[in-house]
């Protein structure tokens, strides 16, 4: 008796196991696809890029006086002449 529940429980992990492994495989395919066609403008272009998507490259952007937050740190943080000092001298 137990060696054929032993038996069955042995077919029906195989049997999860193989459902598993299809799904696995069909995740697998539909990700190899989309990633062909997210790349297909890339490879059938010449001198394909993917689009410069960087806030501080668009016109638009520029116009309004909108730029990327490393770039406003980078303006804040360059030296102004007209700042006070904030370290105190002790003598």
């Amino acid at each position: 008796m137990q060696r054929a529940t032993t038996l069955l429980s042995f077919i029906f992990a195989i049997q999860i196991y193989a459902k598993m492994l299809k799904t696995f495989l069909f995740t697998l395919i539909i990700v190899g696809i989309s990633m062909a066609f997210l790349a297909i403008k890339i490879l059938l272009k010449k001198n394909g890029r993917f689009p410069n998507t960087h806030v501080g490259h668009s016109a638009a952007m520029r116009k309004r006086g909108i730029t990327c937050v490393q770039t406003m740190d980078a303006m804040e943080r360059m030296d102004n002449p007209h700042r006070i000092s904030e370290h105190t001298t002790r003598k």
